[in-house]
């Protein structure tokens, strides 16, 4: 593919209709969910600035804890503003933690990585007197997100990963318009592509995706599960007909959503 074909496969915003009034959308759902009762707001994991979380307990004390890492091809976006997942898995018997981490150029891939893991090792102590069952963590993440929560299948507290919409081969991330501010190392294309790290050992993953998402997305994600699959490691592929890359975190808003599902088969 050309660069331009390789810019138009990966450009999400582009390839939906309105999608920053989803985004704006969102940030408003979430500024309301931020200011409910007992959430617990910008709790540090690390020194860095976004090095943060925010946490929304749900009513029973010993219930798994679901940690959602945020999308933005890595160089945009942040935790405040997807608070909006929280209330059907709440609903459903988790506590919710969202995660911030260090955006890229200011960071580059491999420390990004190496936050998300942090994050998860301080909130595995169960800080702040949280009451969550430390045996039954799910780490998900949508679109860069979905990347980062398949690059902590190997971390010893994750019982599952649910990865929505992610990127999972580097390769052509490196020679999109992303890269020019992510500028990927030949290094952590190889070391941080998670279809290149599946070794049959770690958590189940479950990997979902939108039917009418931009086709190249769909391939990584398929390419992904097969992997997982031989590896023994794949608990659900899922493609959610009619879907967009934005639309499909629709299925987080009630408890009988289709991401809530597959986030709670992962505990089962």
């Amino acid at each position: 593919m050309t660069r331009a074909q390789l810019d138009a496969a990966y450009n999400n915003r582009a390839a939906v209709a309105g999608s920053g009034a989803v985004l704006d959308d969102w940030r408003r759902k979430s500024a309301a969910i931020r200011a409910t009762p007992h959430a617990l707001l910008d709790q540090r994991y690390g020194k860095a600035p976004r090095e943060c979380f925010d946490y929304f307990p749900c009513a029973k004390a010993d219930a798994p804890l679901f940690i959602f890492i945020h999308g933005g091809y890595w160089m945009s976006n942040d935790k405040d503003m997807f608070a909006f997942i929280a209330p059907g898995p709440q609903a459903a018997g988790f506590h919710i933690a969202t995660i911030g981490y260090t955006l890229a150029p200011e960071a580059k891939l491999t420390q990004i990585v190496a936050e998300a893991n942090a994050a998860l090792s301080y909130l595995e102590t169960r800080p702040l007197g949280m009451t969550f069952d430390p045996t039954r963590i799910v780490v998900g993440g949508w679109s860069a997100g979905g990347h980062l929560a398949a690059m902590t299948l190997d971390h010893p507290a994750v019982r599952g990963v649910l990865a929505i919409s992610g990127v999972f081969d580097l390769e052509p991330i490196s020679e999109c318009y992303v890269n020019d501010t992510l500028r990927l190392s030949n290094e952590e294309i190889e070391a941080l592509s998670p279809m290149k790290r599946i070794n049959g050992g770690g958590a189940q993953i479950s990997v979902v995706y939108g039917g009418a998402e931009l086709p190249q997305l769909q391939r990584q994600s398929v390419q992904f599960a097969e992997i997982c699959s031989k590896q023994g490691m794949l608990k659900q592929a899922l493609s959610l007909p009619g879907h967009n890359h934005f639309s499909i975190l629709d299925e987080f808003r009630e408890p009988q959503g289709a991401l809530v599902a597959a986030l709670s088969d992962l505990i089962a």
